[in-house]
């Protein structure tokens, strides 16, 4: 009976979804109208009621205040927020000031290296090269320190940071209060890759 009931109610989801989702589309573009304005009310009680938790909505509400439905529509929303809050400038980033140095940087030492490699967290998530902090160091010697020193040094001499250390990705996290359909609800969290 339980396997019968699981499958009947599968099959009620994909014969509902699709239909529920045209009925949000046409309530979208025909806002206007009094019966999509009262479909669009009862739909939004009935979310709040069942998950008032929701982070990952079906809708969003766009710069202009318009409710976007479609898929491409609420990514480039979120893009263009999280573009503009990521490249605000503060007021507090012109009072900060640093003597200008001359001359060829320092360069890491070993010891500096064998500091920070001991308090490393274990059991991380990999990064994008696929090495954790377990593997450099289980490493024999100081072969892993050396490596890592090596690598820091050459990021110092030439200036240059690599991609893979500037690529993440943009989380929006609901922060637990106001319009869930509003991108100002939620804090972006960037996780490297």
């Amino acid at each position: 009976m339980r396997k019968e009931y699981k499958k009947s109610r599968q099959n009620a989801k994909k014969v509902i979804s699709p239909a529920k989702e045209k009925k949000q589309k046409e309530c979208a573009n025909d806002s206007n109208d009094s019966e999509c304005q009262n479909e669009i009310s009862r739909m939004a009680k009935q979310m709040v009621k069942e998950e008032p938790y929701i982070t990952g909505l079906n809708c969003i509400k766009g710069a202009s205040g318009k409710v976007i439905v479609d898929d491409k529509g609420i990514k480039d929303s979120w893009k263009e927020y999280m573009e503009k809050l990521m490249n605000e400038q503060n007021e507090r980033d012109h009072k900060i000031s640093a003597g200008v140095k001359e001359g060829p940087a320092d360069g890491i030492r070993i010891s500096e290296v064998t500091a920070v490699l001991k308090k490393l967290k274990r059991h991380k998530a990999r990064g994008l090269s696929g090495l954790v902090a377990e593997m450099i160091q289980a490493t024999p010697g100081d072969i892993g320190t050396r490596w890592i020193l090596d690598l820091c040094n050459g990021i110092v001499k030439e200036g240059c940071i690599p991609k893979d250390w500037k690529s993440s990705v943009v989380l929006p996290i609901y922060k637990g209060k106001g319009d869930t359909k509003e991108c100002g609800s939620y804090r972006g969290i960037k996780l490297l890759l």
